[in-house]
């Protein structure tokens, strides 16, 4: 059985590398590109994955595409499907805003949504219940409750429920130089050609990076997962499938883009002291255990996989 440590959070670092050549690129944002700073004492350094980024890459390891279905590890877990007709559109794990998603609770069809307003009913007023909410959101989307979510509905609770994340990560470099190159988008037909309606031959820039040390830096909020009050197995099962979600990213998702491929060189574990991280092997002969555990509880709902329908 894994150790869980009694410690209000577990820190995590894992030292990765370009995993051909020198170069990587970095996520860019609207109006400023790459997010380049320095600190204090003057380093050159680089965001190479912000926290939302991340949160969403450890949720996609949940999603085994090949089979358009949970990774085998995590089955049974609770999550939303969205349906238009008789096609699956998306599901909760997918979506950005998770069980905020507009398609779960925008849909033609109210059934999802009335029942959530009705569990939910008994925090209309007054401070929010934690477990409650915890409880209900459990219920249908379980992953909400490592990734956080916003209901901003006011319908539910005026738009107060709110979840931040108990798991959490971001990807930094230090000591980062440009490797600034470019192309030309060739046309052999018309070289001279309109451009603005994608002929001619087009020019453009490409702005790579370099780097001495790329870091991932990973929390896991044991106190929040606590706070939850599901119970012992719960705490296990959630902790359990936090440090999964970050080992199967170290050791099969850190192709982040087509010149981003990175590969985990080490894994350090910052707190506690000396606690051992377990072995992807390891998670996932507990998983499955956890998991039937909890759909057994009541933790879930039955089936764990709810079905809400866009349109018809």
């Amino acid at each position: 059985m894994i150790d869980i440590p009694n410690v209000p959070r577990i820190l995590i670092e894992a030292d990765l590398a370009p995993l051909q050549g020198t170069r990587f690129q970095p996520t860019g944002f609207p109006d400023l590109g790459a997010a380049t700073y320095r600190t204090p004492d003057g380093r050159s350094m680089l965001l190479v994955e912000s926290a939302q980024s991340v949160a969403n890459r450890l949720e996609s390891v949940c999603w085994d595409d090949a089979n358009n279905d949970l990774a085998a590890p995590i089955a049974g877990l609770s999550y939303i499907q969205v349906r238009q007709k008789d096609t699956v559109l998306t599901n909760s794990i997918l979506e950005a805003h998770r069980i905020n998603s507009p398609y779960i609770l925008e849909g033609k069809d109210r059934t999802f949504f009335l029942r959530l307003k009705e569990e939910l009913g008994s925090l209309e007023k007054g401070p929010v219940d934690l477990p409650t909410l915890a409880r209900v959101l459990a219920r249908y989307d379980v992953g909400s409750l490592l990734h956080g979510v916003f209901l901003a509905k006011s319908d539910l609770a005026g738009g107060r429920l709110r979840l931040p994340r108990s798991v959490s990560g971001f990807i930094e470099a230090e000591g980062v130089g440009t490797a600034a190159s470019g192309g030309v988008k060739n046309d052999r037909v018309d070289p001279s050609g309109d451009t603005a309606k994608g002929f001619g031959n087009v020019p453009f820039h490409r702005e790579e990076f370099t780097a001495a040390a790329i870091r991932a830096f990973f929390s896991v909020d044991l106190s929040q997962i606590r706070a939850y009050r599901l119970g012992d197995d719960a705490v296990r099962l959630l902790t359990v499938l936090a440090i999964w979600k970050i080992r199967s990213f170290l050791d099969r998702g850190l192709r982040l883009r087509t010149a981003c491929d990175l590969e985990c060189r080490s894994i350090t574990v910052k707190r506690p002291d000396g606690w051992t991280l377990p072995t992807l092997s390891e998670l996932e002969t507990e998983l499955p255990v956890l998991i039937a555990s909890a759909a057994k509880a009541g933790l879930f709902a039955t089936p764990a996989v709810t079905v809400v329908r866009y349109s018809e």
